[in-house]
């Protein structure tokens, strides 16, 4: 028996099976985070220049342009003015510069110092027609990305839609990367491609008439099927370049979201010590995204060498020939050698100003094929909006399947459930479930059927282990999740109110911490002022914190500058100024002294705010009448107090 090291081994079969395992392993690592990111994305779309793409780019047009007489297609004619103001300047400084040279040749001093003025003269008419087209192309952009920004946080922050994109539907994780970067990349793109399609558009037009005049239609002619032959080839070979803007995009927020899960859970993996683990995953994802941007690279690489031969040489050469014809021909030998050198300068620049727009006109498919990879993007967040505002989710769901079973996986699920079949009815005063499944929305169900009565008053405390579907419940109360049967019977979603265990502290004043959602105009018109809430702050023990803070107009970081218990005081604070029919208390009072928490419910109880509460302190037992008890098992009872309390004392 013997060991070698491999690493230091002169054998290059062995180092090459060293460094090949190595690669292989590697490799193998970034493929499983690609496995958990790839069920996170769901299907894959394919992205090409095709008549889905034209439907799509049309829609969201739509949104960017909504009306004729908007302030966006005025800039857009604004910016064909420009344009043609570019092409005009193009033109009379190909005929002054012709006449400048022509002058110095024939050594006519006065053409030449008339001319020279001239083109001094132009010089600010000429820089402001070419700023004025930038200017106007980036304001442009930037309407475009305030219309369709506006548009689609309209959709996002509409009811409850963010939270269901982010906690029921699984099509889209990362609605932020295309709220913002995407949002940005593809109006830039959109500008970029009509700047970039109508000017050469523009500038052909025109050349083919001036050309057409002077040298005949047959050269023009012979450089419009050149575009049309090259156009076609270019498109053809551009057509992954759509796919990989899409999967660039995806990769960039896949990145973004590894990073921001280490800020959000920077205690628990401090506590873990999982540094090392985190940045494992973190450079795995990188190094997707590396990987994938160095494809890209070596593509865009391979394509620009094609695209440079295609629409630049080659449309030169072209150029060159079709300009050759008329003087190598017997039409232009009559004239004498200044005025054949004038009349060729001339022509030829005009060509090469119409093999130029051409070859500008043939690579922006490469911005149209990019763009296609945009479009799909947003047309995915767009269509995922519509679907959440009207109700609908897509999410992989639970089944009772073979696999399950021989994994050990137990789930009670009913094929038959279908979310959303429930009926809500909003009633004042009572809380009523009536045969409602607790189910998540996968499918995954914690108790069959579900009835119970609560009316105004009647305070109930829930309990039971971990898992057992106290929080579920709560979500499927305030529909945050989706009902998949029976009736359930409530008060309209502003009379309930719910205060989690560490609870939300908003940005702004102290004020608005009390009154958060509502801003100082609510407050005024709910009859609310300042004395009122200091009032609540002295219910909860803080009126303490106006002058450590600074009044109720002092903006702070509330969420570091306020400890744990202070933000569940807060927390309470702002239940008393909402004074809502029934309130959620969900273990809200965990931070806070018994004697605190005593006062506290005890004011709930005074001003009529029926209790939820979720708590395991036996002291808040007194202030309840009835008590609902999951067993974490499927099984629930609901019942007085009294019994419990006896129960226990047994």
């Amino acid at each position: 028996m013997f060991k070698f090291n491999t690493t230091n081994s002169k054998d290059p079969k062995i180092n090459f099976l060293y460094y090949f395992t190595v690669f292989r392993r590697s490799r193998a690592e970034i493929d499983e985070v690609a496995c958990a990111y790839a069920q996170k994305e769901g299907k894959k779309e394919r992205v090409q220049i095709d008549g889905k793409f034209f439907r799509q780019l049309r829609a969201i047009l739509k949104i960017l342009i909504p009306g004729f007489f908007s302030l966006e297609v005025a800039y857009i004619t604004l910016i064909a003015g420009t344009l043609v103001g570019r092409t005009l300047c193009d033109i009379w400084m190909i005929h002054n510069g012709t006449v400048i040279e022509r002058a110095i040749i024939t050594q006519n001093v006065p053409l030449f110092r008339k001319s020279l003025e001239a083109f001094i003269m132009a010089m600010p008419l000429l820089s402001l027609v070419n700023n004025a087209m930038k200017y106007t192309l980036n304001e442009l952009k930037l309407l475009f990305r305030s219309r369709l920004t506006k548009h689609l946080y309209a959709k996002y922050l509409s009811e409850i839609t963010y939270y269901k994109m982010s906690n029921i539907d699984n099509r889209i994780s990362n609605p932020d990367q295309l709220l913002t970067q995407d949002v940005d990349k593809f109006c830039g793109s959109v500008t970029d491609l009509y700047s970039n399609i109508s000017k050469p558009l523009l500038d052909i037009i025109i050349y083919v008439q001036r050309l057409a005049s002077d040298v005949g239609a047959e050269g023009p002619s012979c450089m419009m099927i050149y575009l049309l032959i090259a156009g076609l080839i270019l498109t053809r070979l551009r057509r992954p370049i759509g796919k990989m803007t899409m999967t660039e995009q995806k990769l960039e927020g896949e990145l973004r979201y590894v990073n921001s899960r280490i800020i959000t859970n920077s205690e628990e993996i401090a506590f873990y010590r999982g540094h090392e683990r985190e940045k494992v995953t973190m450079l795995h994802a990188f190094q997707r995204l590396v990987s994938h941007l160095r494809m890209s690279l070596h593509f865009n690489f391979t394509m620009g060498f094609i695209d440079n031969i295609v629409a630049r040489y080659w449309a030169t050469v072209v150029g060159y020939l079709l300009i050759s014809r008329p003087f190598i021909g017997s039409k232009k030998n009559q004239l004498s050698a200044s005025e054949r050198l004038e009349s060729y300068y001339k022509s030829g620049r005009m060509f090469v100003k119409l093999a130029e727009a051409i070859g500008r006109l043939v690579l922006a498919g490469r911005e149209l094929t990019r763009l296609a990879g945009f479009t799909a993007r947003i047309i995915q967040l767009i269509t995922v909006l519509k679907d959440l505002n009207e109700g609908s989710y897509v999410r992989t769901m639970i089944n009772d399947s073979k696999e399950n079973q021989s994994l050990g996986i137990i789930t009670k699920t009913k094929p038959t459930l279908q979310p959303g079949s429930g009926i809500i009815i909003n009633q004042d005063n009572i809380i009523k479930f009536d045969r409602v499944p607790l189910a998540t929305p996968n499918g995954d169900i914690l108790i069959e059927e579900l009835s119970f009565e609560v009316k105004s008053g009647m305070n109930v405390l829930v309990h039971g282990p971990n898992g057992c579907g106290k929080s579920s419940l709560f979500r499927v109360l305030g529909e945050l999740w989706p009902l998949f049967g029976g009736v359930l019977t409530k008060p309209a979603k502003n009379k309930l109110f719910y205060i989690p265990q560490r609870p939300y502290m908003t940005l702004g004043t102290l004020r608005d911490q009390i009154i958060y959602p509502h801003n100082q105009d609510d407050m005024r018109r709910k009859g609310v002022s300042d004395l009122d809430l200091e009032y609540f702050l002295e219910l909860v023990q803080l009126t303490y914190l106006l002058e450590r803070e600074g009044g109720w107009n002092a903006i702070k970081d509330w969420m570091d500058i306020l400890s744990g218990g202070e933000k569940q005081r807060i927390a309470m604070a702002r239940l008393f100024y909402h004074r809502p029919q029934f309130a959620i208390l969900d273990e809200c009072t965990s931070a806070v002294s018994v004697d605190v928490e005593d006062s506290m419910y005890q004011y709930c109880r005074e001003v009529g705010i029926t209790l939820f509460t979720v708590s395991h302190r036996k002291s808040l037992w007194k202030h309840h009448e009835y008590t609902l008890y999951m067993d974490g098992r499927g099984a629930y009872e609901f019942k007085a107090m009294d019994e419990t309390t006896e129960a226990v004392g047994s």
